[in-house]
């Protein structure tokens, strides 16, 4: 029975990392211009195919595709992360307050900086970077206060509050701000993939693989963590280094999607519930790559459709993953 188990969750996830690289390619080829999935396969292996064709591809399409692919597998592994460490199956990959702080910087460069004339001064930061600072600084402050204190809920509550301060903030900025800086605050928060040039994306790539090695990392402080934080200390293991490691993990992973992207709602929320569906196991050591894929295949899939229909993909996220929330709701609820 054992070794059936395994080769089911073995065929599991290698069922969901072939959905993911059909939906890869899918991806590529779905726009304005549809082009066929096989022309896509020749472009991107050197094979014979229209210059032009191979010219969307590999200098527009690529870049978007790798963006969807790497957001999707950040945003579900920090989510599995928080779900975990909170021991609350509705915490997500933001509710350290990481994407109020990268909200905070990108209103600071956008809304602010032009009320007190330095947007000229202070154009080469850029929205990106100023969202990557505000999510480090929000991470640094709950770190220092997450090192004093013994109870995790406490540092959820602190995060929330965090959120709604950042969040009045915001909202004093927006009241103030010039009509066309307000329209650039609104379209980041709507969430774009197709934004991220290739110079970013030398950038985002390395700071999301590097969230994603430390999460690997953490599958053993995660596995403790499933019976409780005593349990946890008693098995050695040292909460303050775990807490930070994660925390570490998830603003690289969070952080950097919602500089380089803006805030991309529900994945992390929803998609480590469907990895823990479909492989029906609380090991980490599954549950992450796992969720990587689920992640990545469901940004891939919004994305599709966000480019078919003109939407803002952030809501096409919400809508895959509000149905899947009430799900874990219910569940819990009859549970």
């Amino acid at each position: 029975m054992p070794d059936i188990r395994i080769n089911r969750i073995s065929v599991s996830v290698a069922g969901l990392g072939v959905l993911t690289l059909m939906l890869f390619l899918c991806d590529i080829g779905s726009g304005a211009v549809a082009i066929p999935v096989g022309e896509v396969w020749k472009a991107m292996t050197g094979g014979a195919c229209d210059e032009s064709v191979r010219a969307i591809i590999l200098d527009i399409r690529l870049v978007k595709a790798l963006v969807a692919l790497m957001a999707g597998a950040a945003l579900s592994v920090s989510g599995l992360q928080m779900q975990t460490l909170f021991r609350n199956p509705l915490a997500g990959p933001y509710v350290l307050g990481i994407s109020s702080g990268a909200s905070l910087g990108v209103a600071l460069f956008v809304l602010g900086a032009p009320l007190v004339g330095l947007a000229g001064r202070w154009m080469w930061l850029g929205s990106a970077g100023a969202a990557w600072l505000g999510s480090v600084t929000v991470l640094v402050l709950v770190s220092v206060i997450s090192a004093r204190l013994k109870d995790i809920m406490v540092v959820l509550i602190l995060g929330m509050m965090f959120s709604s301060g950042i969040g009045a903030i915001v909202q004093i900025l927006q009241f103030l701000s010039r009509e066309d800086a307000l329209k650039s605050y609104v379209l980041w928060t709507m969430g774009s993939l197709s934004t991220v040039t290739s110079a970013q994306l030398a950038i985002l790539v390395p700071a999301i693989a590097a969230g994603l090695v430390l999460a690997l990392l953490t599958v053993k402080p995660l596995n403790m963590l499933l019976f409780g934080e005593e349990y946890a200390l008693t098995m050695g293991l040292n909460l303050r280094s775990a807490r930070g490691l994660l925390f570490t993990s998830t603003t690289l992973l969070a952080g950097t999607v919602t500089a380089f992207c803006g805030p991309i709602g529900f994945i992390g929320l929803a998609m480590p519930h469907v990895a823990r569906m479909i492989t029906d196991t609380a090991d980490h050591r599954v549950l992450v790559p796992a969720s990587m894929f689920c992640g990545a295949a469901s940004v891939l899939l919004c994305d599709i459709l966000a480019s078919s229909f003109t939407l803002p993909v952030n809501a096409v996220t919400a809508l895959l993953g509000i149905p899947v929330v009430i799900y874990v709701l219910f569940k819990a609820a009859k549970g």
